[in-house]
């Protein structure tokens, strides 16, 4: 079992910044890929950013050189610096880690943590 768990959210001011941090945890497996994903209240949850463990990332158009993604493998984690906040920033944001166990991969996701954002 993997237990992933997030952190560093909370209220900011719009222009501000806030960083997010996601730890994996478990035992027998090797990530393949962590990455962030974000819910605002009544809308379906959407990607943010992800980082391979082949070093790729992949970012929302909406998020694009305002949001990095970093990992340190070391240590099964993942970070999301978020600068110049919006009020559309603001959502619970899920970390997703998926692993790879004997050849199949798994989904695992944190709790999630609240970003708001006031104008």
């Amino acid at each position: 079992q993997v237990q992933v768990v997030e952190s560093g959210g909370g209220l900011v001011q719009a222009g501000g910044s806030l960083r997010l941090s996601c730890a994996a945890s478990g035992s027998a497996f090797s990530i393949a890929a962590m990455g962030w994903y974000r819910q605002a209240p009544g809308k379906q949850r959407e990607l943010v950013a992800t980082s391979s463990s082949g070093g790729s990332f992949n970012y929302a158009d909406s998020v694009k050189g305002r949001f990095t993604i970093s990992r340190d493998n070391a240590k099964n984690t993942v970070y999301l610096q978020m600068n110049s906040l919006k009020p559309e920033d603001a959502a619970v944001y899920y970390c997703k880690c998926t692993t790879s166990i004997y050849g199949k991969l798994y989904d695992y996701w944190g709790q999630g943590t609240r970003v708001t954002v006031s104008s």
